[in-house]
């Protein structure tokens, strides 16, 4: 397994060089140079969308709630339909528009005359909760390096924070979208392979899943009926929001080449996602009912202390040291590939929204020459704080991604939205959605998601809607009146 483990290591570094060399320009770097496939991108975007959240926390979502997980996974099915879907073309069409490289930059440059004020908010509210977001996919790491070889969480921190910043340093976006693509693949055999191998392993012994989990009551949709339980359920599918505003994913729409391949991309992750969290789901409720036929035996302490290792704990229980090997690749490669990408972006946000607006122009020319190594030196430092955050914030990785996918989105989605498909969206719209969105979320995750019995991301989505929409037609733009 050890063997196994360590030559996926040497894949991944292997493509991060060889890939490497296509990037020279800082357009490369940021966007690749619009020189993937749309079947490429929107792999990439999968592997970068569904992280260790997906393969950790939602498995150990599904394993504690049982049948109402089923609300999460279908928000973030109906999420990620809608930006492929809906946004996706749209998204690629204004990056050639306005010749941007950024979702930040996109937001400033729709508004002359706002670039830096609009820019450097959105490139603070990138950084700000993008450092939490890779913190929760170093975490996740080292969980996972903990369950399979008894590495100390801290060293597991450490190792594969190491090996995705190494790889973001050398070749930028290029890097992350071509491994992504390579781990994009192992996630999804991992997701569908061990399902089939836990159910076939219950069939043989007899073991009558549904029944068990009816027993227990894991199969009931909602805790409570009535008000209490529509809250229930539109907190699960409130996560369908956040997607509308993950600069993560909307830069593989803004980098795909033509309306062709936008056509290709979105069937390819539709389908990759539907796939993938049936997956998920699957290993999770297995996972519970295993533990409850007691096979596990004393495996099943390590879910008492942390049911977000159900994953792991089960490939290692049931499945040979090869194919385990193989399957926690997949695993890695979740935490691997969305934190890659999310340096990437906030690296990107600094220098691009931040540095470049600060300068003056008669500077900026002077500086482009050395703008791709000051984006390197940008994402050695985005990681390492990141790295630091996650050895000292004790937190689930559920918990961790939920906070960040929600100030992302809230912040970015109703403004990105409305630019898209409301000609009445002005500048101090856009300004009062990305305040909104930040301050709600902060505000609604410690002091009114216990109350209100409502998740802050779907209080603070709200919020930021109506913000964008009441302060633009407070203060229109001057065409619009």
């Amino acid at each position: 397994m050890i063997v196994i483990f360590f030559a996926y290591l040497v894949i991944v570094l292997t493509i991060s060089l060889i890939s490497a060399l296509r990037v020279k320009t800082t357009h490369d770097f940021i966007l690749g140079g619009k020189k993937f496939s749309g079947v490429s991108l929107a792999l990439s975007e999968r592997a970068t969308g569904e992280s260790a959240w997906l393969l950790l926390g939602l498995t150990g979502e599904a394993y504690l709630l049982g049948f109402q997980a089923i609300w999460i996974a279908l928000g973030c099915i109906i999420g990620i339909g809608f930006i492929w879907f809906v946004m996706g073309n749209r998204l690629r069409e204004e990056t050639e528009k306005y010749n941007t490289f950024t979702v930040p930059g996109l937001l400033s440059k729709r508004f002359p005359g706002s670039e830096k004020l609009i820019g450097i908010i959105s490139a603070l509210i990138v950084v700000f909760f993008f450092t939490f977001y890779i913190a929760a996919q170093f975490s996740g790491g080292g969980k996972i390096l903990e369950d399979t070889f008894g590495l100390n969480p801290f060293w597991g921190m450490v190792l594969s924070s190491v090996i995705v910043i190494f790889y973001c340093m050398i070749g930028g976006f290029v890097t992350v979208v071509v491994t992504d693509i390579f781990q994009s693949i192992l996630m999804i055999i991992t997701l569908i392979v061990l399902p089939i191998i836990l159910i076939s392993i219950a069939l043989i012994n007899n073991v009558d899943a549904l029944a068990m989990l009816a027993t227990t009551g894991k199969t009931s949709l909602v805790e409570n009926n009535g008000f209490v339980g529509v809250l229930f359920i539109l907190s699960g599918l409130s996560w369908a929001f956040g997607y509308t505003g993950q600069p993560q994913l909307l830069t593989r729409m803004m980098a795909i080449k033509n309306e062709r391949d936008v056509i290709y991309a979105k069937w390819t992750a539709i389908f990759w996602t539907i796939f993938a969290y049936i997956g998920a789901l699957i290993i999770g409720y297995m996972g519970f009912v295993f533990v409850k036929s007691g096979f596990l035996n004393i495996e099943q302490t390590s879910l008492i202390k942390d049911y977000e290792t159900v994953l792991p704990v089960l490939i290692n229980f049931f499945t040979a040291p090869i194919i385990a090997g193989l399957l926690l690749s997949g695993v890695i490669s979740a935490t691997m590939s969305t934190a890659s990408s999310e340096i990437i972006v906030s690296s990107s946000s600094i220098t691009e929204d931040i540095i470049m607006n600060l300068k003056k122009n008669n500077s900026v020319n002077q500086l482009e020459h050395s703008k791709l190594w000051v984006n390197k030196i940008i994402t050695l430092c985005v990681g390492i704080v990141a790295l630091i955050l996650a050895i000292t914030v004790k937190d689930t990785v559920y918990g961790l991604v939920s906070y960040a996918w929600s100030g992302i989105g809230s912040s970015f989605g109703p403004a990105l939205i409305l630019l898209l498909f409301w000609k009445r969206l002005s500048r101090v719209g856009v300004i009062s959605s990305l305040l909104a969105g930040t301050i709600g979320t902060i505000i609604w995750k410690n002091f009114l998601l216990i109350p209100t019995g409502v998740s802050e991301r779907l209080g603070s989505y709200v919020f930021a809607l109506l913000m964008a929409i009441i302060f633009s037609l407070i203060f229109p733009e001057k065409n619009n009146q």
